[in-house]
């Protein structure tokens, strides 16, 4: 006995089951391009340090758009930080102004502090990740190869003398020095780094707070065995009190009081920390590792 038939159009789209299983997928929805990188460099480097980041990128996000910012290169990075940050507003604006989508920042060592300024005084910035490569984000006081070189007559203990003169301020060292057994002198003396954090009231401190928390994100890179930053905790936002204990940056007044968004950022999720042991000062910009753990991620 016959079993019941199949129906029609089953046994017409029979044959046809070679064809269809050669026609192509439906396509893919395009994917978003990646957002421009910006790349600001730190004390006497130039853009060619930054060849090994560059390739990093294009390998893992072709098409990227990345832009080294040759400025202030070698020995002009001793210029005064404000006049660096106004060189480096005039070269980043065209690029943000054609990304309507954003763009993320990288910042080297003093660079860091270069970019923090930059989201500060920027009104109309559009920085999705601030990306904080082992930046001495609270200060530096530690007696380093670059600082015996600049003041071979001096030493940590008494570089305020200098550093907290009008003629140290020319200096970009200077600018962020900051030597936790003299806070009155660089409360009052810093023309830099005391004003960014908003330590020091000054009329911009509302407005610059407001642009600081315009970023999307801070991701904040360091280690233990960088060798330069002093503490290496800086990089966090950690810095020394008067005994020259390491308070983290839940401790310090310009986390508690919220000088420049700090606490507000942390809270609203927007902080990442991303320590790395076994990393020089010289190698955070070309160490792999390091890349795909702590910057990769956050290249959208």
């Amino acid at each position: 006995m016959a079993g019941p038939r199949p129906p029609a159009g089953l046994l017409l789209a029979v044959p046809l089951l070679p064809l269809l299983l050669l026609l192509p997928a439906a396509p893919a929805p395009p994917r978003a391009p990646y957002k421009p990188v910006i790349v600001v460099h730190g004390l006497f480097d130039s853009s060619y340090s930054f060849r090994h980041l560059l390739g990093y990128i294009n390998q893992t996000h072709p098409g990227t758009e990345v832009t080294v910012l040759d400025l202030f290169d070698g020995r002009e990075s001793l210029r005064p930080l404000w006049e660096q940050v106004q060189g480096f507003r005039e070269a980043v604006a065209p690029i943000m102004a054609k990304a309507p989508q954003g763009v993320h920042l990288i910042c080297y060592s003093q660079g860091g502090l270069v970019c923090r300024a930059l989201l500060s005084v920027m009104d109309d910035h559009n920085v999705d990740s601030f990306i904080s490569l082992s930046s001495p984000q609270m200060g530096q006081y530690g007696d380093t190869d670059y600082l015996k070189w600049l003041f071979p007559t001096s030493m940590r203990s008494n570089l305020y003398r200098i550093c907290y003169s009008p003629w140290g301020q020319e200096f970009s060292i200077c600018n962020y020095w900051h030597d936790p057994h003299h806070d009155d002198l660089y409360l009052n003396a810093s023309s830099f780094l005391a004003l960014i954090n908003g330590e020091r009231d000054h009329p911009n401190a509302t407005a610059w707070r407001k642009n600081f928390l315009r970023v999307g994100r801070m991701v904040l890179v360091g280690g233990p065995d960088d060798g330069v930053i002093t503490p290496w905790q800086s990089s966090f936002f950690g810095f020394y009190d008067a005994n020259e204990t390491v308070l983290e940056m839940e401790e310090q007044l310009v986390y508690l009081r919220d000088s420049f968004g700090l606490k507000t950022l942390w809270a609203r999720g927007a902080i990442v920390r991303c320590p790395m042991a076994g990393i020089a000062h010289t190698a955070w910009h070309s160490n792999h590792t390091l890349y795909v753990t702590c910057i990769e991620p956050w290249l959208s």
